[in-house]
């Protein structure tokens, strides 16, 4: 029986091996590995909580759930945006904390194979580790976060303290 789960588990994983959530902040497209997303939610009525960065907009009730949300515009550094009814949450679920991710729009599921992922190339020696891998898609480079150091560690203990 134990066999038989731990069977599924594999085969699941497998199947969601190769797919990306990709999404657009401006003209630039980024993925995250859908097997972090746990659901997408349009924008909804953001609690500000004081003294937290800048690109943390504050929280949402989600079904009873406590969730930070992240701007993820400014925390690339890029210009805010009012947001719109293609504005979304994508709820990601790292090790430690359930964040949302503030994005432009949601573009699609894509098969991404690892033959048309490439390391980003390293252009500052401290620079942050958000991108995972660069993907080639067509014409196109979608940008692969690394969900796992999108916060550090004092930004994940101060959001687990909300």
């Amino acid at each position: 029986m134990n066999q038989k789960i731990i069977e599924d588990a594999f085969e699941e994983e497998d199947t969601q091996k190769g797919k990306f959530l990709t999404f657009s902040l401006g003209s630039e497209m980024y993925g995250v590995e859908i097997l972090y997303v746990t659901e997408i939610v349009g924008v909804q009525p953001i609690t500000v909580v004081p003294e937290l960065p800048d690109y943390i907009k504050g929280i949402i009730n989600l079904r009873g759930k406590i969730i930070p949300v992240m701007d993820a515009r400014l925390k690339f550094k890029k210009a805010a945006m009012e947001y719109n009814d293609r504005t979304c949450i994508i709820v990601i679920d790292m090790d430690e904390i359930s964040i949302g991710l503030i994005v432009d729009s949601v573009s699609e599921v894509m098969n991404i194979p690892e033959e048309d992922l490439v390391a980003p190339p390293k252009l500052t020696k401290d620079g942050k580790k958000y991108i995972k891998n660069i993907a080639k898609t067509g014409d196109n480079i979608t940008l692969i976060l690394d969900c796992a150091k999108l916060l550090d560690e004092d930004e994940i203990a101060d959001l687990s303290n909300i």
